[in-house]
């Protein structure tokens, strides 16, 4: 079980004949052999729902975190054939990885690897602690393929969300504050509802829109392959169209001569840049999203969100109780839509959860003070 000499997958500091585990390693070992387990079982699972590059990478994970689990195997002995339950968080990851496979998962999975106590862990090699570092990048990478996928509809429905609960919890606490009744709260809560979606729609489909023309017109056209043909030999002015787009002098001549027909070269284009070809921005117009697709999130979500505020007022609740529950509703929505914010940034769900409840709680109670000002000075 033990070997009598160190080997390259030794732990570290082992020099010879390791001593029978105590119970305590055992336990700690069969923790580790079955988060292991349930990395490679996520792992595996992802790949399944993947294609090619994705699906690739994903398989070479899984492949890595068996090599992890055969050294805690080996360690074990006839111990590992006793199995533990993994972490929560790993048993709540493997269970998403196979109904859903979503880059909520890979952004969790991120936060897994780079909490990974190999690096403090004398019975954990080297090599299992710098593969966890760099699991932690690759996961990160797969991640950020994901968020780049959900990123311009996906802020700009999260951002619309957020805005109509902080927004509409805050005028109906200034309003119901003020002492009036109950209908009028819940009308100036829907005219702050629609208001502030069609607001929300106007402003993102403009805001994108602007951003992509302002991308569109930013891309290099390819009025050097017309324009080639007719140009004075002695006075390229190609040499300048490169140099403008950020060659060098050596390497605008070099695509100019080539743009000339004086040869066809099969060249590294990264010497060239190939700036026909912009695949940043590409990924720019990716990122943003459509126009109208934001439009429409954001006045979805924004409607959705302004709706729970006044959610206690259309049951009819009034006073006290109304205030109450409508608190309630929106700090739940508030921490819901802070976590997925978390989530996918690679962050701390429960950070940014709480950071977005603070800050709509702060706004409500801000302006529910105001409202008490105001309605006591018109009385």
């Amino acid at each position: 079980m033990t070997p009598d000499a160190p080997t390259p997958d030794a732990p570290r500091g082992d020099t010879g004949a390791r001593p029978d585990p105590t119970p305590g390693e055992i336990r700690r070992w069969r923790k580790y052999l079955a988060d292991e387990r349930a990395e490679g079982a996520i792992y595996g699972a992802l790949a399944s729902r993947r294609e090619g590059e994705e699906r690739e990478i994903l398989l070479g994970l899984a492949t890595a975190e068996k090599r992890h689990q055969e050294h805690w195997a080996n360690l074990l002995g006839e111990h590992a054939e006793k199995t533990v339950q993994p972490s929560t968080r790993r048993t709540i990851l493997r269970f998403m990885a196979r109904n859903f496979g979503s880059v909520f998962v890979l952004a969790l999975a991120q936060r897994a690897e780079g909490a990974s106590p190999y690096e403090h862990d004398e019975d954990a090699t080297a090599q299992m602690a710098a593969d966890e570092l760099v699991h932690e990048e690759v996961v990160r990478g797969l991640a950020i393929r994901g968020r780049n996928r959900l990123s311009g509809n996906f802020r700009a429905a999260v951002f619309g969300a957020n805005d109509g609960l902080v927004s509409n919890l805050a005028l109906v606490m200034g309003i119901g504050a003020t002492g009036v009744s109950s209908a009028l709260v819940l009308f100036s809560g829907i005219a702050g509802l629609l208001a502030g979606a069609l607001s929300m729609a106007a402003g993102e489909y403009v805001s994108v829109r602007s951003q992509r023309e302002l991308l569109t017109a930013s891309q290099p056209t390819q009025v050097t392959l017309v324009a080639a043909p007719d140009l004075d030999l002695q006075a390229n002015e190609l040499v300048l169209v490169y140099r403008a787009r950020g060659m060098s002098r050596e390497a605008a001549e070099h695509r100019a001569a080539e743009r000339m027909g004086k040869f066809s070269c099969d060249c590294d284009p990264s010497l060239s840049l190939n700036p026909e070809v912009p695949d940043e921005a590409d990924d720019e117009h990716e990122a943003l999203g459509s126009a109208v697709g934001a439009s429409a999130s954001s006045f979805c979500f924004f409607a959705s969100g302004a709706l729970i505020p006044i959610l206690p007022y259309i049951f009819g609740l009034s006073g006290l109780p109304a205030v109450v529950v409508s608190l309630v509703l929106v700090g739940i929505a508030l921490m819901a839509t802070g976590g997925v914010v978390g989530l996918l940034s690679g962050a701390s769900p429960a950070k940014r959860g709480l950071r977005q409840l603070a800050i709509g709680l702060g706004a409500a109670g801000i302006t529910y003070l105001l409202g008490m000002l105001f309605g006591g000075s018109v009385s």
